[in-house]
């Protein structure tokens, strides 16, 4: 991830997302900006009974890469908060690794909307998700 990438990451995460569910489930960003978010997450340890990734694993990433370009939308002081997500999954991934990016439907002053195209390692399509977050000044 480029130093500016960095900086908007450490910005909204306050430099530390240890501990948190971001860590738990091993997703990495690769990429980080208002427009686009782009982050990769390991099948192995994501997944359900019959060792495929689970699909709320697929909703954790979709949620995680879009509510933090929401958050680099909404700038300093300001919060944001998802209110809606909905996910359609295609297809079973069982091994590898997961890719999600977060591209920026709407941004306004109280809602922003992303698309998140999830994709394995071949780049076949597994989860098509979209995300609403709430845009509040900061508690």
């Amino acid at each position: 991830m480029n130093p500016d990438d960095q900086a908007r990451l450490d910005a909204v995460y306050h430099g530390d997302h240890k501990g948190s569910l971001i860590t738990t489930m091993g997703i990495e960003f690769v990429e980080v900006s208002a427009e686009r978010v782009v982050a990769r997450m390991p099948v192995e340890g994501n997944t359900q009974p019959y060792g495929l990734l689970h699909g709320g694993a697929s909703c954790v990433l979709a949620e995680t890469i879009g509510s933090t370009g929401a958050a680099v939308h909404a700038g300093p002081g300001r919060q944001a908060v998802g209110v809606e997500i909905n996910a359609t999954h295609h297809r079973a991934a069982t091994s590898g690794h997961v890719t999600g990016v977060a591209t920026r439907v709407h941004g306004g002053r109280t809602v922003a909307t992303y698309e998140i195209e999830i994709t394995d390692d071949e780049g076949r399509r597994v989860c098509t998700s979209r995300l609403t977050c709430m845009l509040r000044d900061a508690r």
